[in-house]
């Protein structure tokens, strides 16, 4: 499997076969919002989607952007890890507890 990489509007792992594994992403000021992530069901459970969401947050962080977690996915990864919630957008932070 390849590594991840970022095209203007996501973080994407190239599966072979054609197939995607991405996380859709927009800047909107001094944010980024994560509004979408899909893995393809033949590639499920094998941590494809923590690796874009783990390439994606080490980008926000090295870009000075706050987190919006709007996808699902994104959330709970960040919930579960407290070392991430200073990238959360203040006014997203309660949604952690």
């Amino acid at each position: 499997m390849s590594e991840v990489v970022r095209t203007p509007s996501r973080f994407e792992i190239a599966l072979g076969g054609g197939e995607v594994a991405f996380a859709d992403y927009r800047i909107e000021g001094d944010s980024i919002v994560f509004p979408h992530t899909v893995t393809p069901r033949a590639f499920e459970g094998q941590g494809l989607a923590s690796q874009l969401a783990k390439a994606a947050l080490a980008y926000a962080r090295e870009q000075g952007l706050k987190v919006r977690p709007h996808c699902a996915f994104f959330a709970a990864y960040i919930k579960k890890r407290p070392d991430l919630h200073d990238l959360v957008h203040p006014d997203e932070r309660a949604a952690l507890t």
